[in-house]
């Protein structure tokens, strides 16, 4: 990742000075400016919106200006490192609070993503100086985190199978020094994960359950869970080549779990943490599991096969029944879940399920507060029924087009008892550009949730 965020060596220091500064405020801002400044921005035509840059001697930029609607906006300057030319820039002192400052890094260290592992981008980039480590600290492991996430849910499927997925989450646990495990392939059976050896079986790359350990033993436990199915063909139900484009991204539950994991891990909170990812690919070949099927779970509970592209709930329940045997103050589960999400919610807004008002209360209000939003949806038990089978405990999928968000969420609830549990349902993925985010991979609902637990567990 490219260092656009850096910590000022010394006060002589030779960048560029940033002026960032509300619109309400701009007049006052303009009013103190050398007279030959309040020409040029008048000579430039600039409207006191967006950015301008302030020409000194010679080659040099006697400064530069972001005009931006609200301070408190966390991507006000998510653009700036496609706008400014690359060099060196300081804020200007006093004009930001500590929180607005973090936002301002860690929008600029978003806006600054490139993914390059297959095309180079050598064309430079403007660097942010900063003169607080901690805060520099902050906005960095934010930074690091949403890279991780969009980086992992970019990476086509061809390298990033199972095997590779674990080789990023025990990088993870070594860098944090936690304890990185795995069940692989025909294990999964012999370990009593029959869901997720029947969803993977069909692919050349063994299914996984992987395993991340940190944290303080005695601490309040922690579990998050990410659907890991590293690409989704639809199993035998299988996708029109448009729904299948970007399954790619079926992983993002996975990636989002070891974002939040690194933001976690590198705040030091004091929690017991465990990650689960089932790790699968949903191919297509003689032994893939079928429509009509009946398979058990981890649980115990028999589920009938409705739709072989309901799969992600499938490798989901086994993974939250196990998380929920350790009796965890609390589990999360990110997870690609449902289109029916997205025509509720649109493709920019997680929607967020949980069985307990108090923690979605305080969730939203977290989203809030970090420029993050989420939205609850309701856990409707009266679509409960939906769910009967006439020959097994449950089936997966709901036929017809209604509620299909609350059914898998309702689905996903039959695994975790009464313990405290989130499921978050996202996209992953921008479709479009906005300011510190790239269309592509992203990472959705993360910081919300580490604001959250950094209240409960900092």
């Amino acid at each position: 990742m490219t260092q656009v965020l850096a910590l000022t060596a010394d006060t002589s220091s030779t960048a560029t000075e940033l002026s960032v500064i509300s619109k309400a405020d701009y007049p006052d801002w303009l009013a103190q400016q050398p007279q030959s400044s309040q020409d040029w921005l008048k000579a430039c035509g600039f409207s006191g919106s967006g950015v301008a840059l302030l020409p000194g001697t010679g080659e040099q930029l006697a400064g530069a200006v972001l005009v931006c609607e609200s301070l408190d906006d966390v991507f006000a300057g998510g653009d700036l490192t496609s706008l400014l030319p690359a060099r060196d820039y300081c804020l200007v002192p006093n004009l930001l609070s500590t929180e607005q400052t973090l936002n301002l890094a860690f929008a600029w260290g978003v806006g600054a993503y490139r993914f390059e592992r297959y095309k180079r981008n050598t064309s430079p980039q403007p660097r942010l100086l900063l003169d607080d480590a901690d805060l520099l600290k902050q906005a960095r492991d934010r930074v690091v985190a949403v890279t991780l996430v969009r980086d992992l849910i970019n990476t086509p499927a061809a390298d990033m199978m199972p095997q590779d997925l674990a080789a990023t989450t025990a990088d993870l646990a070594e860098r944090f020094g936690g304890v990185f495990s795995e069940v692989v392939g025909d294990e999964l059976l012999a370990q009593n994960w029959p869901m997720i050896h029947a969803v993977g079986r069909a692919s050349e790359h063994p299914s996984r359950v992987l395993n991340l350990r940190w944290g303080n033993p005695e601490a309040p436990r922690l579990t998050i869970v990410g659907k890991g199915v590293c690409f989704d063909s639809g199993g035998l139900d299988i996708k029109p080549a448009d729904a299948m484009r970007l399954m790619k991204k079926d992983m993002g539950g996975a990636a989002h779990a070891l974002g939040l994991a690194s933001l976690v891990m590198s705040a030091g909170l004091n929690v017991n943490l465990r990650v689960i990812i089932p790790a699968v690919e949903n191919a297509v070949a003689g032994n893939a599991f079928r429509p009509g099927d009946v398979i058990n779970t981890r649980k115990g509970l028999t589920v009938e096969i409705d739709n072989t592209d309901a799969e992600g709930r499938l490798v989901l329940c086994d993974a939250l029944t196990d998380a929920v045997a350790e009796q965890p103050e609390l589990v999360i589960d990110f997870a690609t879940l449902t289109g029916a999400c997205r025509v509720a919610l649109g493709t920019e807004l997680p929607g967020l399920f949980c069985n307990r008002k108090d923690i979605a209360r305080d969730l939203e209000d977290a989203g809030e507060r970090v420029g993050d939003p989420v939205w609850q949806l309701p856990l409707h038990n009266a679509y409960r029924d939906a769910l009967r089978s006439d020959i097994a405990d449950l089936v997966n999928s709901v036929p017809g087009p209604f509620g299909g968000a609350i059914t898998a969420a309702l689905y996903l609830e039959a695994f975790v008892d009464n313990t405290p549990w989130v499921h978050f349902d996202v996209m992953a993925w921008n479709r479009r550009k906005l300011p510190g985010r790239p269309i592509g991979g992203e990472a959705m609902g993360i910081r919300a949730v580490f604001e959250y637990l950094q209240k409960r567990f900092g």
